[in-house]
């Protein structure tokens, strides 16, 4: 208390301004209003992560359904167009379980690969 009188007393300032928090977490220099004080239950703050909720949604079938776009035998990579989705995943022959060629349907699943998803059991489809 000394030292903030002595700093005050040397440099004519009032010494550490003191901020105070509104009611959005914001810091502010005038105090908050007390109206918009919000009071919340203990009972009501959950710790850690919520339980799922019972919902009527059909599961994720991993099992996708495709036509493949692009097919480099010699290189022993591809394209295939997801038909659900339109979107394009990387296929890399380790991937790939039956010899599949341009223009074929095939099934497959996705796993994460470096750049995004890639097409993992590649079958030709029934």
């Amino acid at each position: 208390m000394e030292a903030r009188k002595l700093n005050r007393d040397e440099n004519g300032s009032e010494g550490i301004p003191i901020a105070y928090v509104d009611h959005n977490g914001n810091l502010t220099d005038t105090p908050p209003d007390p109206t918009m004080k919000v009071k919340v239950k203990a009972e009501n703050i959950v710790l850690g992560i919520p339980t799922k909720e019972e919902s009527d949604e059909e599961p994720f079938d991993p099992i996708r359904n495709g036509k493949v776009s692009f097919y480099d035998n010699s290189k022993g990579f591809g394209f295939i167009i997801d038909t659900e989705t339109n979107e394009k995943h990387f296929t890399h022959v380790s991937g790939i379980i039956d010899e599949i060629a341009e223009n074929d349907k095939v099934t497959f699943e996705l796993e994460k690969g470096q750049r995004g998803m890639n097409a993992v059991r590649v079958k030709q489809a029934e």
